[in-house]
């Protein structure tokens, strides 16, 4: 649905994109995740056909963004940071009049407007102005506008930046809930959390480049190493003379705690429980130790800040 093949923007000389390769599957979200001024507007205004690519090129549902912009931009919706409301407007007369300049005609837009209204729990306020609306709100509106003409890509800039916790949870469930075999998602965040709730797919840009992609599990193998447990006991067991299965190493331990890297969970983590309670080890809880999708963005920019 999306595809980049050395996808690339020049202001002068400087490269605010330099390189870039995605490719993202229908149905999928994908996070670009990175610091600010490190590409990820200037990527999203090429993959809108607002921006000429330098170098490279990009399709959209099956677009050329330079050859067909106007298809491009037929299919994509967009979700800018400053969503932009006309807070003079209703949230009706907002819908019908980008309704209007995507072309539709007035029964479709009446009756788009009214499933997206209804969609996103506005249908209450449909007639008040926006300006009167919580940033939550205000927010679903701008989601609303982005589908008006029913798109197969979403591009959502920072969607859920400056609000408060309640609104911006409203939010990423509104876009969960978009995600579909028919539509593409991209959002642009700094928001971690968000990004490993959301995401089927991340890749991180640095200073124009993509440094890592791929999916989350994907990415913490490579980032983070093989996949750690920990064993909790009921009581102090001692550990001399425990003969570790192959794939099995001690990260760290005490008396009432062990820490194990694992290669192979699957196949060797039977045969640890079985070696461990063979040996009568008190066991209270045995528990795979939570990686993030933050320790993994860490790691990678530690490499190229070195």
């Amino acid at each position: 649905m999306i595809e980049t093949e050395d996808l690339s923007k020049q202001f002068g000389d400087y490269w605010a994109v330099d390189g870039v390769t995605l490719r993202v599957r229908p149905g999928q979200i994908l996070a670009l995740l990175g610091q600010n001024g490190a590409g990820k507007t200037t990527t999203v205004r090429m993959l809108t056909a607002i921006l000429r690519p330098t170098r490279g090129w990009a399709r959209i549902a099956g677009y050329d963004t330079v050859a067909d912009p106007e298809k491009v931009r037929a299919s994509v919706g967009v979700l800018t940071e400053q969503h932009g409301l006309y807070t003079r407007m209703t949230a009706s007369e907002y819908l019908d009049f980008f309704g209007q300049i995507y072309g539709l005609d007035e029964s479709a837009r009446k009756r788009r407007a009214a499933e997206l209204l209804e969609y996103f729990g506005l249908t209450s306020v449909a007639n008040r102005r926006s300006g009167e609306y919580s940033k939550g709100m205000r927010q679903k509106l701008a989601l609303a506008r982005a589908l008006m003409h029913e798109p197969p890509v979403l591009l959502l800039d920072e969607p859920t930046s400056a609000m408060d916790p309640e609104s911006a949870r409203l939010v990423r469930d509104e876009i969960a809930r978009l995600r579909s075999s028919q539509r593409t998602i991209i959002i642009c965040t700094h928001n971690l959390i968000e990004a490993e709730w959301l995401a089927d797919e991340v890749a991180i840009i640095y200073r124009g480049r993509i440094l890592a992609s791929g999916g989350l599990d994907e990415l913490k193998n490579r980032f983070l190493g093989p996949l750690e447990y920990e064993a909790h006991l009921a009581q102090p067991w001692q550990l001399d003379g425990f003969q570790l299965p192959d794939g099995v190493q001690i990260v760290s331990h005490n008396e009432t705690s062990l820490r194990f890297r694992v290669e192979r969970p699957k196949e060797i983590n039977p045969v640890l429980l079985h070696a461990l309670l063979a040996r009568q080890a008190p066991l209270l809880t045995f528990n795979e130790v939570p990686r993030s999708l933050e320790q993994v963005y860490l790691s990678v920019m530690a490499s190229v800040q070195r």
